[in-house]
Parts: C-alpha cells; sequence; structure tokens
C-alpha cells in the first residue's frame, strides 16, 4: 500500500512487486491532474504541496510498470507521467503568480488555470484548485493573501 495525499487524505494505491502493476485509483492519471482542491476545513493547508511531494514515493517503483488508474486506460509510463505532472504544475503555479502582480481573487484565477468554458459542476472544481494553487505559492512564499475592506480575499506576488 503506497499512501499519496493532496486528491483525499491518504489516498491508497496498490503496487503489486510480483505482477509489476499499480493501482493508482485517482493519484496518479494518465490524461489529467488529479482535482487538487483546497478543503473547506482546512483554509490555510497546502494540498497541492502534498500531492507533488507524494511522487516521491511512486518515483520508487519502477519506471515502466503497468498502471490502472481509476480514470481512462491503464497506462505504462509511471515516471514520464510524473514527469509530466510536476511540469504541468510548475506552469500553471508560474501563470498563477504572473496573475497575482495585481491582486486577484480565487474566481480570477480560474481563467489561468482552465482555458475553456465550465459548467457548474465543474466551476466547483476549479474554484478549491485555484486556491490550492494559491495556497501553495504562499507555502513558497511567491504570494501573499490580503483581506480587503470589503472582506474579500485577494493574493498579490
Amino acid at each position: 500500500v503506497i499512501t499519496g495525499s493532496g486528491h483525499s487524505p491518504e489516498h491508497a494505491a496498490l503496487w503489486c512487486r510480483e505482477l509489476d502493476v499499480l493501482i493508482s485509483g485517482d493519484q496518479v492519471l494518465p490524461r489529467i491532474t488529479t482535482n487538487i482542491s483546497l478543503p473547506h476545513n482546512e483554509p490555510d493547508s497546502d494540498p497541492l504541496g502534498l500531492f507533488l511531494a507524494s511522487f516521491d514515493k511512486f518515483r520508487l517503483l519502477p519506471q515502466d510498470n503497468l498502471v490502472l488508474p481509476s480514470h481512462d486506460r491503464p497506462f505504462h509510463g509511471l515516471h514520464a507521467r510524473l514527469d509530466a505532472l510536476d511540469t504541468h504544475h510548475a506552469e500553471r503555479l508560474d501563470a498563477t503568480a504572473e496573475a497575482c502582480a495585481e491582486p486577484a481573487t480565487a474566481f480570477d484565477l480560474i481563467p489561468v488555470l482552465f482555458n475553456r468554458a465550465l459548467d457548474g459542476h465543474q466551476m466547483g472544481f476549479a474554484m478549491g484548485e485555484a486556491m490550492a494553487h494559491a495556497n501553495h505559492l504562499m507555502a513558497q512564499g511567491r504570494l501573499r493573501r490580503e483581506r480587503g475592506g470589503d472582506g474579500v480575499i485577494r493574493y498579490r506576488r
């Protein structure tokens, strides 16, 4: 059992050495990134940092085992996928930090992270992801959070 974090607390993935198979669940998906949202009960947490740090556990596995995700098709190339996810999030973090040159709300950050139309269901996930990216940038010292006189939280570089 390999536990990951960020998507959900102590997300369990299952590794079988004999079969060279990883059941990754939602922790590692082949085409999209797992939803990493700021939990409502932990507004100061860093779920994206936890998610990215959990990759170290998966990098201990062979790099080309069979991965069985909870969404989409099975795939080979675990390490390459982890590298791609690292790159994806680094790019999104840089874009988010750039967007906060002027104070920006989490809602303002959604189009920075998602370049497509979102329905109401997707918008809830997107808001959580925007806040998770902002919190990770705050943990890195790249952003700060300010509450304006209007009571609205904004992020600034």
